[in-house]
């Protein structure tokens, strides 16, 4: 179950109205005056247990207020006192049943009780016809806790797919829902399991949560067992040199690569036009100093793949590196096209500039560099799917 404090805006307190009479006309008069103005006063200092006290007392000098009772169930939710909220807002809205937002605040309070079918039509109705932000965001969040109380798996990951889309950079927003995706990810697994605990699918999930938790070596022995079980299925031989190389980044053993090769070579075998195959073997030749071998592998890559950007940034190094920096240029200004954001791009580009005597474009391509830096690490984060061109040494000072 999603459990969480919810942050109550005070849009939620309905404008909070103020009482005050014309003219005195008697001292309950005057109390209601005085209490709504020092409620008022308390909520917008924040202080609800103050508040709560004065409009309290409002609420007993005359019941037949709405907007008081309205008020009441705000400051009741926000002080966790739900039963009493709930009560509040139905006095509200038998009193006055055109008051605004009170069926997401029930909604919302009888989420906190656990009460879910009560309160799933208004929460689906706050989240998808109200116009607040702020309401329908609250609304959303305890969507997802009713759906996941009620077991409706795919229902809340629904709601928390919308809830990214609206609030991207909402860190709330992102706790809850990349719960609920982790959650639906393990009922899913779990039913896989029970159907078919000894199924090629099953085998290729353990090899996958085992390579997401660098469990290596029980990574290697699942993928294993998916091929004893269907050796010409494509792409896991080209997870396993994934798992080899990314083992010899940390021990840097060459029988790690050598495997890593090997594995790549196996899936072109079942698969030739995995062309990620090959532009991992031309990384590790351009990494081996194989620079005629790592050329012509990019290249078979780019026959089919004209606009595989990594691979052009390779084929622009080589190049560089074959001191053949007119070659260079034309490929990265091709790479730079379909990614302009490339930071090793731009300046592997710099550098060919620099080797052809192009002083402007070499001083456009580094600032472009220099700014693309500052603006991330001056590395590129690792892929899951390819190993990404990286800058030399000489790039970090």
């Amino acid at each position: 179950m999603v459990r969480f404090p919810l942050k109550l805006a005070l849009t939620l307190v309905f404008s909070c109205f103020y009482v005050q009479a014309a003219q005195a006309q008697s001292g309950r008069e005057e109390d209601m005056a005085r209490y709504a103005d020092a409620g008022q006063k308390a909520l917008a200092a924040g202080q609800y247990a103050q508040a709560q006290d004065n409009f309290e007392k409002l609420a007993k000098l005359d019941p037949s207020i709405a907007e008081v009772h309205a008020t009441l169930a705000a400051i009741y939710f926000k002080q966790r006192q739900y039963e009493l909220s709930v009560q509040e807002v139905l006095t509200a809205k038998r009193l006055k049943p055109s008051l605004p937002k009170l069926d997401s605040l029930l909604g919302l309070s009888l989420s906190e009780l656990a009460r879910f079918d009560e309160a799933l039509p208004l929460l689906e109705k706050g989240f998808r016809q109200t116009a607040d932000p702020d309401v329908k965001r609250m609304c959303g969040l305890q969507l997802l806790r009713a759906y996941t109380g009620l077991r409706r798996d795919s229902d809340a990951v629904e709601t928390s797919l919308a809830l990214n889309k609206l609030y991207p950079d909402d860190p709330e927003v992102l706790y809850h829902t990349g719960r609920i995706y982790g959650n639906f990810a393990y009922v899913v697994m779990d039913k896989l399991h029970d159907t078919a605990p000894g199924s090629i699918w099953m085998q290729l999930a353990k090899g996958e949560a085992n390579e997401s938790q660098k469990a290596y070596d029980e990574a290697v022995f699942a993928y294993n067992h998916v091929l004893s079980l269907d050796p010409q299925r494509p792409g896991v031989h080209y997870r396993l040199g994934r798992i080899y190389l990314a083992r010899f980044s940390e021990t840097q053993k060459p029988e790690d690569r050598d495997a890593a090769e090997r594995e790549f070579a196996a899936e072109l075998a079942i698969d030739p036009g995995n062309g990620n195959s090959l532009y991992e073997l031309a990384t590790i030749q351009t990494e081996l100093g194989n620079l005629d071998e790592a050329r012509k592998l990019y290249e078979q890559v780019l026959e089919r793949y004209p606009d595989f950007e990594e691979a052009l940034v390779g084929l622009g190094g080589v190049c560089l590196d074959n001191q053949k920096p007119e070659q260079a240029i034309t490929v990265l200004e091709r790479a730079i096209k379909v990614n302009p954001k490339d930071d090793v791009a731009w300046y592997r580009l710099a550098r060919a500039d620099r080797a052809t005597g192009n002083r402007d474009g070499q001083q456009k391509a580094l600032t472009e560099f220099q700014k693309l830096s500052k603006a991330k690490p001056s590395h590129k984060p690792a892929s899951d799917e390819i190993t990404p061109q990286r800058l030399g040494p000489e790039a970090q000072q």
